[in-house]
């Protein structure tokens, strides 16, 4: 049986600390820029709120977050074809006025200090 060609994807993640208070405008503003990676050429957007996230002993993502009382850690991932085409778009998402109500940095609904990303290339798919 011949083997199917596993087609490879950049990723790029994102894992953030947020107040279950502000929940709300989380989930808005993730409603507001789902769709514009997808406007800008992502193949697929997600994100995701903690369910069964334990702190452990040495590493988790709670203590990566360094999580606090009254927060629940989200993680969300866009992927690409290539590196290259998430670059192009990140700038022209940044960018969209869609999101202007977000980029206040005295009125973010998480503390950005505790927040980070990465980008990833592909291992393995299934």
């Amino acid at each position: 049986m011949k083997k199917k060609q596993i087609e490879s994807v950049y990723v790029q993640s994102i894992v953030v600390p947020v107040p279950r208070k502000n929940l709300s405008r989380y989930k808005k503003w993730v409603n507001t820029i789902g769709p514009i990676w997808k406007e800008n050429g992502a193949l697929e957007v997600m994100d995701c709120i903690g369910d069964h996230v334990e702190k452990g002993d040495n590493t988790s993502y709670p203590r990566s977050v360094k999580l606090k009382s009254g927060e629940v850690v989200c993680i969300g991932w866009v992927t690409f074809k290539t590196k290259a085409q998430f670059k192009k778009a990140m700038d022209r998402v940044m960018d969209d006025p869609r999101l202007a109500e977000f980029m206040n940095p005295d009125d973010l609904f998480f503390d950005g200090m505790r927040f980070f990303w990465g980008g990833f290339k592909t291992l393995a798919r299934f």
